[in-house]
């Protein structure tokens, strides 16, 4: 058995929290919106990841994720994202720090969805 990608499913109150995030902050492209749909949702895009945004309210607060992206250029994201959305910088992990297991990171956080942006 051989697998070749990972799309999660992402549920928010409100679908337009989201967008702000993941297509200014941190640029990926819209390949599929039904904004007007119901449930409202979104296929995103960057470099080979997608991820499915979801308005469903009940679905959000059932469950508030956390996933890592990985970089081979933290640094260069750390900028960007600091200087154009400073508000998403997480209180835990606002800077790029060297964790205990060996791996460079800071975290995002936006109304319901963690980001730990990591280099190994």
């Amino acid at each position: 058995m051989k697998f070749k990608k990972l799309v999660p499913n992402i549920f928010y109150v409100d679908i337009n929290d989201c967008l702000r995030l993941f297509l200014d902050c941190l640029g990926l492209t819209t390949r599929h919106k039904e904004l007007k749909s119901k449930p409202p949702f979104c296929l995103l895009e960057k470099d080979g990841l997608h991820i499915n945004l979801f308005e469903n309210a009940e679905l959000a607060n059932e469950h508030n994720p956390e996933f890592r992206l990985v970089t081979k250029n933290i640094e260069e994201v750390y900028l960007k994202v600091s200087k154009s959305h400073p508000g998403f910088l997480h209180a835990n992990l606002p800077k790029i720090t060297v964790r205990p297991w060996g791996a460079k990171e800071f975290a995002l956080m936006d109304t319901q969805l963690g980001i730990i942006l990591q280099e190994w």
